[in-house]
């Protein structure tokens, strides 16, 4: 520990008493008189501003250890991750104003990175510490599809596409192409639009599936104003690419739309 200034009393005595390290500096700071360092005198950079957010770093370490993450909230997990990203800040303000301002742990890691430097105490290498993190995480469920038939492991599909695009902030248009098996051949993003249109090429749909060989596929999109409500233009060209891929012998499995708190299928609805 660095020590700070030295008094100019003729005992040339230390700012602070000499003691024991702790593992808490806020007890040793509970533990001083008042009349400990002089009026003035400036705390060692080791200690400054870490009194009140050092000892609660390790209590909420402890909780997470010892019970889980269920014994947390969700801005006191993103509070665990952002102590690794910001090292000598208190993260609890920072955490909730995340929360606060993206509306879910999900829409924290769901933000483009632009809006997340918008939080203060957000800079342009924690954003990007972010959406790694998402990435990772997109990853992880995608591999889970792989290998699988698709059509049996559907509530992975929806979990997939629901992290991948409900908080875009444009719509997406992505197809799921499947062998013969039902067997996740690609996950491709085949067009980005406006906040509430994206422009789709039946053509070039069923053109693409044939590229890759596949016999089937999965319509996904996404409705960045969180209502997954299927519009008549979905509807219509839904239709479009089913006639166009039946002439091929490719089957359109569902079209399924993606809202930020939930999704809606096509085929469940029986508009397809």
């Amino acid at each position: 520990m660095a020590k700070g200034p030295v008094s100019t009393s003729s005992d040339n005595e230390l700012p602070f008493p000499t003691q024991e390290p702790m593992a808490d500096e806020r007890s040793f700071f509970g533990k001083q008189k008042p009349s400990g360092p002089k009026a003035g005198t400036a705390l060692p950079a080791s200690l400054a501003g870490q009194e009140h957010y050092h000892g609660h770093r390790e209590r909420l370490r402890d909780r997470f250890r010892e019970l889980g993450d269920t014994a947390l909230a969700d801005y006191e997990i993103l509070e665990l991750l952002l102590f690794r990203l910001i090292p000598r800040r208190d993260t609890k303000p920072i955490a909730k104003a995340l929360i606060e301002r993206f509306g879910s742990l999900s829409g924290v890691f769901g933000a483009p990175p632009a809006l997340l430097t918008e939080v203060k105490g957000v800079g342009e290498a924690v954003a990007l510490d972010l959406k790694l993190i998402s990435t990772v995480a997109h990853r992880t469920l995608k591999s889970e599809l792989r290998s699988k038939q698709v059509l049996s492991s559907w509530s992975s599909v929806i979990q997939y596409c629901h992290a991948a695009m409900a908080h875009e902030t444009r719509e997406q248009f992505r197809i799921l192409f499947l062998d013969k098996r039902n067997v996740l051949i690609a996950d491709e993003v085949q067009g980005r639009g406006t906040v509430d249109h994206t422009p789709v090429y039946p053509r070039e749909v069923v053109k693409r599936a044939l590229e890759l060989s596949a016999t089937a596929m999965i319509l996904v999109h996404n409705h960045p104003s969180g209502d997954p409500t299927p519009s008549r233009a979905d509807i219509d060209m839904t239709k479009v690419i089913i006639d166009a891929a039946k002439a091929l012998d490719i089957t359109v499995h569902d079209h399924v739309i993606i809202g930020k708190d939930g999704h809606v299928s096509l085929k469940g609805l029986k508009l397809m």
